[in-house]
């Protein structure tokens, strides 16, 4: 099966909104031309020249990556530093990048969720709800035209609340206009004022879909002009977010609790906490290099908080208070291949998806006197 670079990204900056993303985040299609044709995809943690040339060997058209190649503004393309020279690389040989990062981080099915669930996390949720992602919208509709508004409306992805959907309220009332000599009534007579029996409808909405939802109810409403109103709402959206918190089946110990977690995200070096002798039940996480939500974890009572990079204060400053675990950033975010290729291989069944066989951790270890190595 081919597919159009366009046909791809398109899906994933839908399925994982872009506008979701971190504002010094850079998601989204990198490189290449969206109307190319392809036949195949390589899922990569990064984009390093070494997978561009593996995705060349496998005729690979696209490369789908968890790391954007472009994190910072790029002003010339000489091949001086690893990005320039991952991006020649790439349009010299016609492979479309595209990367899906914080975005992903945050979604409801993304990498902190993937973590949690992994470590076989209970009632699991968000550890810091999106915030200024929800809107109301309210419109006025004929009686008779109210359930065909709400259908195009719902079908367009409003009216979802957590594990509902099509939720809306509605109240019977009369609307009054009209038109001038340039108007064309639905109902009533041009120049004369018209009493109309409306439904007022109200549901909720999603920031990212406001375009769509706006286009159905104009092409489903009957009337010339449409009555309608958008609230943005301070109200967190419940169902994603950064980090993710859940409770154990069982309690762990402290003292074992690292071994834990390195057998489950086959990290070969683990740092943490000093171990107190305490029993670890609820546990958050973050896929990452997620010291800035400690606090967040600890705000919610966790027993402990698991992530790719904590800094040494970090662990200083936190002692006693919660069991840090540092897995390697990495191994907290490599689950984000899995979610990618779920994601696509549900919508393009028959399409090629393959896993790189690089190991793009630039990262070494040395323990032991052994040196234990993930890279190449």
């Amino acid at each position: 099966m081919k597919l159009k670079v366009k046909d791809i990204s398109t899906f994933l900056d839908d399925a994982v909104p872009l506008s979701w993303q971190e504002s010094y985040d850079n998601s989204g299609l990198q490189t290449g031309n969206p109307e190319n044709e392809v036949s195949s995809a390589l899922l990569s943690l990064e984009a390093t020249e070494d997978v561009v040339r593996e995705a060349v060997e496998k005729k690979c058209g696209m490369i789908i990556t968890h790391h954007p190649v472009i994190f910072h503004p790029l002003k010339k393309l000489t091949g001086k530093t690893v990005a320039e020279r991952v991006l020649i690389e790439a349009v010299n040989n016609g492979i479309a990048i595209y990367s899906s990062h914080t975005n992903l981080d945050v979604h409801s099915n993304g990498v902190s969720r993937r973590m949690a669930e992994k470590l076989g996390l209970k009632e699991i949720r968000p550890l810091r709800p999106l915030e200024n992602k929800l809107y109301k919208l309210v419109t006025y509709v004929p009686s008779d035209y109210a359930d065909r508004v709400r259908d195009a409306i719902f079908s367009a992805g409003a009216g979802v609340i957590g594990n509902y959907d099509l939720c809306s309220f509605n109240s019977s009332g009369f609307g009054t206009f009209r038109g001038n000599e340039e108007s064309n009534p639905f109902a009533g007579e041009k120049g004369v004022m018209h009493r109309e029996q409306e439904i007022r409808i109200e549901t909720i909405l999603l920031s990212h879909l406001r375009g769509r939802v706006i286009k159905a109810l104009l092409e489903a409403h009957p009337y010339e002009e449409v009555a309608w109103d958008l609230f943005p709402l301070v109200n967190d959206y419940e169902m994603a977010g950064t980090g993710s918190i859940g409770t154990l089946p069982t309690p762990v110990e402290d003292k074992v609790f690292p071994e834990l977690v390195a057998r489950i995200f086959n990290a070969e070096l683990i740092k943490h906490s000093q171990a107190r002798g305490r029993f670890i039940s609820k546990v958050a996480v973050c896929g990452g290099a997620g010291s800035s939500f400690i606090d967040n974890a600890i705000a919610a009572d966790a027993d402990a908080y698991i992530t790719g990079e904590i800094r040494y204060h970090d662990f200083l400053n936190s002692s006693g208070s919660i069991f840090l675990v540092e897995t390697g950033h990495y191994e907290s975010e490599i689950c984000s291949l899995e979610i990618l290729y779920e994601l696509l291989i549900k919508k393009f069944p028959t399409f090629a998806l393959r896993f790189s066989e690089i190991k793009s951790n630039p990262i070494n270890y040395y323990s032991n006197g052994k040196n234990k190595t993930t890279g190449d």
